[in-house]
């Protein structure tokens, strides 16, 4: 009986489920430290919009240690957009000292385009050379 793969669209790595419970626990954090009161932030105008840019980046850059090929990408650089305009449109509706700030949905999108912008560079295939497998072993 062959071995069954996690999926298609995943690099091959040893632990597949691993990697891709880290990225989801990672997008959980991003949802639940977006919905809490906000943390104290230095003193220049639109500081937290590096933050925005910065996690939405990470996110990205993280579904391309996972994700082999551009329709998978950009599958999950789309839904990390969608993610990002909704939590706005939740810290408006659910959260009383945060609110709806469409500048932030445009940092975490610039974000999701520099992360994804890492599939260009060579570190593109970091993940699969740490986590020990190479691309021939099946």
């Amino acid at each position: 009986m062959t071995r069954r793969r996690v999926g298609r669209s995943l690099k091959p790595l040893r632990h597949p489920r691993l990697w891709c419970a880290l990225w989801c626990l990672a997008i959980a954090a991003v949802v639940v430290v977006s919905l809490m009161p906000p943390p104290p932030m230095p003193d220049f105008e639109d500081s937290d919009k590096w933050s925005h840019f910065l996690a939405y980046a990470v996110l990205a850059a993280c579904a391309v240690q996972l994700f082999r090929n551009w329709p998978a990408l950009l599958g999950a650089g789309l839904g990390l957009v969608l993610l990002g305009v909704g939590i706005e449109y939740a810290q408006d509706a659910f959260t009383a000292d945060r609110m709806l700030d469409m500048r932030d949905g445009l940092a975490n999108t610039l974000g999701v385009i520099a992360g994804l912008g890492t599939r260009l560079t060579p570190a593109h295939d970091l993940l699969l050379r740490l986590d020990g497998r190479r691309e021939n072993a099946a």
